[in-house]
């Protein structure tokens, strides 16, 4: 049995506006029709499943509430993971008032009728006010730089909850009076922990006699990516849609389990749309064709943009594989105009093409070190000068100017010609001994050595 997991579990929709109240970790008394998530709120820290690496004893969370020392909290994470119900908890743990307030439709009116109702409160009788914002990045700057002085100052304690990164959507003068806590989806083992805990609940099916068979539990526990709401919502469809046995007994099998649910779902909000991709991109660099094609499935699962998905591949077919294998970059084109024509589902089969291609390519990023040692010169050295030799001799009055001549025309050399092409001298690209920058490398230390027998040439003639 797992110890210790929160689930979050959001209010009704008639508890979600400004300045709604509940008792504090969700007490009893829940009126009737509310979703089983919403009903088996955990009232305690004992109550709670998952976050261990915030909630375990000696960590900074559990400290800090422990201790009943903080002002402002933000917690961050994909929806169902527990944000609402860990405010809730803490509310609780600390004998706090608990007020709740919505980012999408709340006002800086609303939070302020709500700071002076907690001002009033604390000068009565005492008692700290907890100011939950769900959904705080939907607040405005103004509306988020209107919460700063009463944090300060000590009016409120606020805790705000987020399914996007808080460093993109959180002002930063919020965050940085804020402690700021990442929850995880929960683990499988955790969530199968939850759904039996819920069949054993006497808040949860009153008057049904229900049971949960193992192996629905194992298939829920996938199915929902760790999303502790979905799973009890799913459990919930499962019981009250299935007629009883015989024996007056509702059984969840695995048949009645995938019936609940429409399709598995993942967890990709924005943080997940740029971790996957990133995964994707290091699993191709990496060499690494099964990982890569894994990120793939899993961005066309979440409906990522195909159109994306192939301009990264072409982009890495230049950066990470380049000249050694310069076939990779025209593949990845052609799979790029393709999937833009085609679309899925068939555009699947063209991805997967070109990223086991480019996953497997041998890799060189000689090419992109070259250009971005080049630009770096060009912005903090002094840009060179241009050999009057290579000079435009075309336009009149140019010759009589110096321009082009000396010019050497390589075609009549064999097409390598030893000249000056460069003020001073520099080495951008060095070619890597892969693929066929191999032959490129070899290529080029060939004309370096003719470079050094007509200097040394040159050399002795002037002594």
């Amino acid at each position: 049995m797992v110890e210790c997991n929160l689930f979050e579990m959001e209010p009704d929709a008639a508890c979600a506006g400004a300045g709604s109240r509940g008792d504090t970790a969700g007490g009893g008394g829940e009126p009737d029709g509310m979703p089983l998530a919403a009903r088996l709120r955990p009232r305690s820290f004992d109550e709670y499943l998952g976050q261990r690496h915030l909630l375990a004893p000696g960590c900074l969370l559990r400290r800090a509430i422990d201790a009943d020392r903080f002002s402002s909290i933000i917690l961050s994470g994909p929806p169902g993971t527990g944000k609402t119900s860990l405010a809730e908890v803490i509310a609780a743990a600390t004998d706090s008032e608990f007020i709740r307030l919505s980012g999408v439709s709340s006002s800086v009116a609303d939070v302020r009728r709500e700071i002076a109702q907690a001002v009033s409160r604390r000068r009565i009788n005492g008692r700290r006010t907890i100011l939950f914002v769900d959904e705080i990045h939907r607040f405005s700057r103004s509306q988020q730089d209107s919460l700063l002085p009463d944090v300060e100052n000590g009016n409120i304690r606020l805790i705000g909850a987020t399914t996007h990164n808080p460093q993109f959507y959180v002002v930063g003068a919020l965050l940085s009076r804020s402690l700021l806590f990442f929850l995880e989806p929960l683990r499988e083992e955790e969530v199968r922990e939850l759904l039996y805990r819920a069949m054993r609940d006497e808040r949860s099916f009153p008057g049904i006699r229900a049971e949960l068979l193992p192996e629905a539990a194992e298939f829920l526990a996938k199915a929902c990516e760790g999303d502790a709401r979905r799973a009890l919502t799913a459990l919930e469809i499962s019981v009250l849609t299935t007629p009883p046995g015989a024996d007056g007994v509702v059984r969840i099998g695995i048949a009645e389990a995938e019936s609940s649910i429409q399709k598995k779902m993942i967890v990709y909000g924005d943080d997940g749309h740029y971790d996957t991709a990133s995964a994707f991109i290091k699993s191709m660099r990496g060499s690494d064709p099964d990982a890569a094609l894994y990120h793939l499935a899993t961005m066309l699962h979440a409906g990522e943009d195909i159109r994306f998905i192939a301009r990264r591949i072409v982009i890495f077919a230049s950066e990470d594989v380049g000249n050694a294998d310069p076939r990779a970059l025209t593949l990845a084109v052609s799979a790029m105009q393709a999937v833009e024509m085609i679309g899925m589902p068939e555009a699947k089969l063209i991805l997967s093409q070109a990223v086991a291609y480019c996953a497997t390519a041998p890799k060189s990023n000689a090419a992109c070190s070259a250009i971005s040692e080049a630009l770096s010169d060009v912005e903090h050295e002094r840009v060179q000068a241009i050999p009057p030799a290579l000079r435009d001799a075309h336009y009149k009055g140019a010759k009589e100017r110096g321009h082009g001549e000396g010019y050497i025309y390589p075609h009549d050399c064999g097409g390598f010609a030893v000249q000056d092409y460069m003020s001073v001298l520099k080495s951008y690209y060095r070619p890597k001994n892969s693929g066929y920058e191999a032959k490129i490398r070899e290529r080029m230390e060939y004309w370096q050595s003719l470079r050094a027998a007509t200097a040394s040439s040159a050399g002795a003639e002037r002594a």
